[in-house]
């Protein structure tokens, strides 16, 4: 019997089905316009930008303006790309255009979707972003797409990491950017750290495209983006910790695999402690719970984190003497990014890699926090269903399943769960073989390195020739995802997320007729694609025969999400194709999330060796254990953006307070305000309200003034005259103040006192916020106790950073006002000593810079060429053409060599 729900959807349709039915007219009337657009010449298609242009300026709005904006769009993607958009594509770019998330099945063409709304809304001339999951997809997608933008007469830049700041200013200013979503919060940090409006490179946040959209504003969501610098060095404190901590036996931890937490025991305190005091890191009559013990017990912890919880080939690779960290959810490196809180340190230690200081946060922002400043957003993925809820709640954004160009024809096959890991294994390797036999392409999922080298391992021994991609062979990612669809490909690929180029079947026509061209370069263009395009209409044929793409998952994430975007990666576009899930009952997913029961019924069933249990039954219980995993990793990032949220409104005061200092051309006001406003400060302190004259410390007034502000004013003298009261003094000491900080100005000279009050202001918020910020970090972990207290710990958090912004802001006062009141010209004898300090720097430089130029020189007796993998733009002789790398970064001129170790040494 139907359900209520079936029935009514039967009848009336889902709210999804009447969505999509209500765009439908749009479409229709896109596509009456087409014959009109597609009379216009070249020319025509640009002065209709321009024409569209003028008419938002006279006040049309974008959605009056959408089916002409479109039609004119799709007409210069078909003559740029030789692509005309299916009407689901024009579907697609309108609910992007309205701010929603548009589900779209992998082969849909998303990339050319975003190009609609894009170009509508970058009419407005306020510039908008197409974020990517990473640099290759940026830089591709920019000049894939460019060429569609170039037809209708608008600009389209890229950003990237190590651009030169004037290329990555253009790139902002163009009318359409593509950038991955890590630049783009970094740079937006950066940005709030210059002090010259002409330095900054973004210019707003109007509209925000996000492909991948559940990869970046959810999967990464729970690591915040921080620009930090080197604290003081501890690689001894870590290295005295690795060694205690494989001495531990398993009574002296408690781990939890579902939280993934671990924590000492009583048993383990005692031990660490008694070891740690043998070592002398703990001093004798110290014991672990003592408040002096604090950072010795974190960094253990961080010890034992770095042992249980992070597993090497999983979590991170070691690489060229240094731990990268591995995306859980793309399987890709994460070039740059480190472990917060001494966690990498302490994974450096367990690898006996060289330990990079710790570092202490200059600026941070989470993808939520960032995301949330563009007055429009939306998004483009093949799985966003599972995860509306969050979507609605944290962004605001809607989701709608786009319907397929062409019915899909994939056979999803139920799970096959083994009695062990071996026997899956075993299962797989006969199952690869069976369709390569016949010819059919197989993309095994796997979900760690370590799995799929051993999986590689097996097809080996059973003579299976196969392809592997993981973070290890991240730079053959794109031809190995190319080759994948070919007759008899085997492909083993770590975490298949959003990898941005398609499995076509036959192969990739565009990268085999690249490779063709970069293998033959006298060859004709239209010769050789003429050639391969026949080679894979019969490749294509004889793969649709042998039943299409074959996609095999050795086990289910914790995501239901990201087992549906593997899946998806086979019968794209109406394609053939089959997916199937083999699991056993030692997978992690099974383990963690309560495979006893289901233990007990394979027992029942007597099965044997090898087989396995195939039933809907099974599926559904696997999909309540991941959809049970996702809520609660919903939670923990809920939880993270409240906390996040506190800090957000004062980050937003502090970054909006710069912003107007550096818009300013006088701030002389603010600069007195905040001086008048310590004056008080002080005069309440040694004049207490309501107090006598008898009661007043004029003395102690007098030293403070001179301390705080450089000022020494008659104060006693002015307290015994006759009938004067508190509030007289300090308007005398304010007149004071401003008399001095004039004759001053007029010391400097007005401009040059103005730009040294707005440096000084810019400088001290930075040291403050910075100061706060590492605060901020304590508190966080310490309100977490609070709890047992049956105290809220948010509330708390909120309650206690609230007063120390008011902190931070009263001693940003203080030393704004202290500065100031310090400066002064400098003598002649005195500018003399720093122009010759600053000629013989320059000498410096200038030696260094010649001698790296000979370093870098081809042979003796040829001119130097420059390193064929520099930055683009960099120049040896000019320091500002090297962008800003840190010092451990790979150095821009392309060496191969840490920027310390290079061109760092001589800045």
């Amino acid at each position: 019997m139907l359900g209520i729900g079936t029935v009514s959807r039967k009848v009336f349709g889902t709210k999804n089905d009447r969505q999509v039915k209500k765009v439908r007219p749009l479409v229709a009337r896109i596509n009456e316009l087409e014959p009109e657009f597609q009379a216009l010449s070249d020319e025509g298609l640009i002065a209709k930008t321009e024409e569209f242009r003028r008419r938002i300026a006279g006040g049309e709005s974008l959605d009056d303006l959408l089916p002409e904006a479109f039609a004119n769009c799709r007409e210069g993607a078909r003559r740029a790309l030789g692509l005309r958009a299916f009407d689901v594509q024009l579907v697609g770019g309108i609910f992007l255009h309205r701010g929603n998330i548009a589900e779209m099945k992998t082969g849909e063409g998303k990339t050319l979707v975003a190009t609609f709304p894009a170009y509508l809304n970058a009419l407005t001339g306020k510039g908008v972003h197409i974020v990517t999951v990473n640099d290759y997809l940026a830089k591709r997608d920019s000049e894939w797409m460019g060429k569609v933008y170039g037809a209708l007469g608008m600009t389209c830049g890229v950003v990237y990491p190590w651009q030169p700041d004037d290329e990555k200013r253009a790139a902002y200013r163009a009318d359409i950017t593509y950038a991955t979503n890590n630049e783009l919060g970094f740079d937006y940090l950066r940005d709030n750290m210059k002090s010259e409006l002409a330095d900054m490179s973004q210019r707003g946040h109007h509209f925000a495209i996000v492909d991948e959209v559940d990869s970046i504003l959810i999967d990464e969501a729970r690591t915040p983006l921080i620009i930090s610098g080197p604290s003081q060095d501890r690689s001894e404190l870590y290295t005295t910790l690795d060694k205690v901590v494989p001495d531990l036996s398993e009574e002296h931890y408690k781990l939890d695999e579902k939280t993934r937490n671990v924590t000492f025991t009583e048993e383990g305190n005692e031990f660490m402690e008694e070891r740690l005091h043998e070592l002398g890191i703990l001093p004798e009559g110290q014991s672990m719970y003592d408040p002096e013990s604090t950072t010795i017990v974190h960094h253990a912890t961080q010890a034992l984190k770095a042992h249980k919880l992070f597993l090497k080939d999983k979590d991170y690779i070691v690489r060229d003497g240094e731990v990268m960290l591995i995306d859980e959810f793309t399987g890709r490196m994460m070039r740059g990014r480190r472990l917060s809180e001494g966690l990498h340190q302490a994974i450096e230690a367990k690898e006996g890699v060289k330990i990079q200081p710790e570092n202490v946060t200059l600026a941070s922002v989470t993808f939520q926090n960032y995301f949330r400043l563009y007055d429009k957003l939306a998004g483009m993925t093949g799985t966003a269903a599972t995860e509306a809820e969050e979507f609605m709640q944290i962004y605001g954004l809607g989701v709608v399943e786009i319907p397929t160009n062409r019915p899909i024809a994939r056979q999803d096959e139920h799970d096959a769960v083994y009695r062990t890991a071996a026997e899956k294994y075993a299962a797989i390797v006969e199952t690869i073989k069976e369709a390569n036999a016949k010819g059919q392409p197989v993309l095994v999922g796997t979900t760690s390195i370590e799995k799929s080298e051993m999986l590689s391992e097996m097809l080996k021994k059973a003579k299976v020739p196969h392809n592997v991609l993981n973070a290890r062979h991240h730079e053959q990612e794109a031809k190995i995802v190319a080759d994948a669809g070919r007759l008899g490909a085997v492909t083993i690929a770590t975490n298949m997320a959003g990898r941005g180029t398609d499995i076509q079947l036959g192969g990739n026509v565009e990268m085999q007729v690249m490779e063709a061209l970069a293998a033959d370069p006298e060859a004709h263009p239209d010769e050789i694609r003429a050639r391969i395009e026949a080679e894979h209409a019969d490749e294509k044929q004889k793969v649709l025969d042998a039943g299409g793409l074959f996609v095999l998952g050795t086990e289910r994430h914790e995501s239901r999400r990201i087992d549906n975007q593997l899946r998806g990666r086979s019968g794209r576009q109406g394609d053939p194709g089959r997916s199937a899930f083999f699991l056993s009952l030692e997978d992690d997913l099974m383990r963690i999330f309560g495979s006893d029961r289901l233990d007990k019924v394979l027992s029942t069933l007597g099965m044997k060796e090898g087989e396995a249990i195939v039933h809907p039954w099974v599926n559904k219980s696997l999909e309540k254990a991941q959809a049970k995993v996702e809520g609660r990793n919903f939670d923990i990032r809920k939880q993270l953006l409240k906390f996040d949220d506190v800090m957000n409104d004062q980050r937003k005061v502090i970054f909006g307070q710069r912003m107007e200092i550096m818009e300013s051309d006088d701030l002389s006001e603010i600069v007195q305000d905040m001086r008048h406003q310590v004056i008080d400060d002080l005069v309440e302190t040694y004049m207490p309200p309501k107090s006598y004259a008898d009661q007043w410390d004029t003395d102690g007034l007098r030293e403070a003034l001179i301390e705080e502000l450089n000022l020494d004013v008659p104060v006693a003298a002015w307290a015994d005259e006759e009938g004067v009261d508190d509030e007289d003094i300090r308007e005398r000491i304010c007149d004071a103040s401003d008399e001095a900080m004039a004759v001053k100005a007029a010391q400097f000279g007005p401009e040059a006192m103005r730009g040294i009050e707005k440096q000084v202001l810019l400088q001290t918020i930075d040291a403050k916020w910075r100061e706060h910020l590492l605060t901020l970090e304590h508190l966080r972990s310490v309100v977490a106790f609070r709890g047992y207290a049956q105290r809220d710990p948010l509330n708390e958090y909120k309650t206690e950073s609230f007063t120390l912004f008011e902190s931070m802001l009263n001693a940003l006062r203080e030393d704004v006002s202290k500065k100031l009141g310090q400066i002064r010209p400098l003598t002649e004898e005195e500018r003399g000593a720093m122009l010759r300090q600053l000629a013989e720097q320059q000498d410096r430089m200038a030696a260094a810079a010649a001698q790296s130029t000979a370093q870098h020189a081809a042979a003796p007796g040829q001119a130097p060429q420059p390193n064929a993998g520099a930055t683009e733009g960099f120049d040896e002789t000019r320091p500002e053409t090297w962008g800003s790398p840190g010092r451990n970064d790979p150095c821009p001129c392309g060496s191969g060599r840490k920027f310390k170790h290079c061109h760092g040494q001589i800045v």
